[in-house]
């Protein structure tokens, strides 16, 4: 996530929400209906093109609470790339600022219901992988995310269950998945907060 405090008041942050086709860290099983066990959850290349294509609106949240702009007004623009989900917003929400000036801006997450979904595993772990899903909205967190992934689903039914996923909520990874030959640092940079303040002209 990168966010530059511009003269005016406005806030623009960009950046990843969710890297497609790569395996969150290790979850619990309470975080998805038809997990047995512990699982990994992924989200398949492809998937929030199509969700962007049917919305005619996709809000943009503050910590998945507060309403602060959307796609239909202009404020926030998302695009499914080669890397994954990649959000630009221009927000002028005093608490946004105030957050982004004391650097506790985190990162992203998404809200979607009516997934589609597909199980396999991965060596002993079981591994869920979201093919399809109505994307309702992305929110900016002052909490870090769990993974480079999913934070928080939504699923449709009359009582919308909600997944918050932090950090603390979960467990250390173990060795029990292959592991990927990845520039983690590369990554790590990807993902970490950059404020830059904009002197004004």
């Amino acid at each position: 996530m990168k966010v530059e405090i511009r003269c005016g008041g406005t806030v623009r942050i960009s950046g990843y929400v969710n890297a497609v086709e790569r395996d969150s860290r290790i979850l619990p099983a309470r975080m998805a209906q038809g997990a047995t066990g512990d699982f990994v959850e992924r989200v398949s290349a492809g998937a929030f093109a199509k969700a962007i294509g049917r919305s005619k609106d996709i809000r943009m949240m503050f910590n998945h609470e507060r309403d602060i702009g959307g796609t239909a007004d202009g404020t926030l623009k998302l695009v499914e790339d080669n890397i994954g989900l990649y959000a630009e917003a221009e927000i002028t929400d005093p608490e946004v600022r105030a957050a982004a000036e004391k650097g506790q801006l985190r990162g992203w997450s998404f809200g979607f219901q009516k997934p589609v979904v597909k199980w396999d595993c991965v060596g002993k772990v079981q591994r869920r992988t979201i093919e399809d899903m109505e994307l309702l909205e992305v929110s900016i967190l002052t909490k870090t995310p769990a993974y480079f992934g999913t934070s928080v689903e939504m699923r449709s039914s009359e009582t919308v269950e909600i997944e918050q996923r932090a950090i603390d909520d979960t467990p250390e990874v173990k060795n029990e998945l292959p592991v990927e030959k990845r520039n983690i640092s590369q990554e790590i940079n990807n993902y970490k907060m950059q404020i830059a303040a904009l002197e004004c002209g």
